[in-house]
């Protein structure tokens, strides 16, 4: 293949979802080259038990044992997890969730959760960036509407209750 080993799972992604161009591809690739792969915990250092579930849910959360508890033996660490129904979607979780949580003890900021994170947050500042700039164009080509969407309902509503008759008392 011609393309660099980066983009191949970019073009997997595009021809799945019908894009046979590799060009058309632009906001498409993934963080999945910049990601470590998770953490796998062996059996013999987890101990598993199932539990009664509780909260909201009714009989079929607490008359089941479908909540999941793992124990880290070597850590001591426990997760316990009943976000579904099912108990073998609860282990999963369970199994996910303490993996990732003795990544995050062991690497820290270089975890996979923590980098995560951090693109998030780097999208998030991208994407103010962007809206910033563009209510500044507008404001230099002199548009009555500058406001950022988010601070345009307060002003109609200011506006609006400083015309409102006041009630006498």
């Amino acid at each position: 293949m011609l393309f660099p080993r980066t983009l191949k799972p970019t073009l997997l992604a595009a021809t799945a979802i019908g894009h046979h161009n590799p060009v058309c591809l632009g906001r498409l690739r993934t963080f999945a080259a910049q990601l470590p792969p998770r953490l796998v915990i062996p059996e013999e250092d987890i101990e598993e038990s199932f539990l009664k579930g509780s909260g909201p849910g009714g009989q079929k959360i607490n008359k089941t044992s479908s909540a999941v508890q793992l124990k880290h033996l070597p850590t001591g660490m426990v997760v316990k997890s009943q976000a579904t129904r099912s108990r073998s979607q609860n282990r999963s979780i369970a199994r996910r969730l303490l993996a990732e949580k003795l990544e995050e003890a062991e690497k820290g900021s270089e975890s996979r959760a923590a980098l995560k994170l951090e693109i998030k947050r780097k999208k998030k500042a991208s994407k103010v960036k962007k809206a910033r700039r563009k209510y500044r164009a507008r404001a230099e080509d002199g548009s009555q509407d500058t406001a950022a969407p988010d601070e345009s309902g307060l002003e109609q509503k200011d506006k609006a209750f400083s015309e409102a008759p006041q009630a006498k008392t």
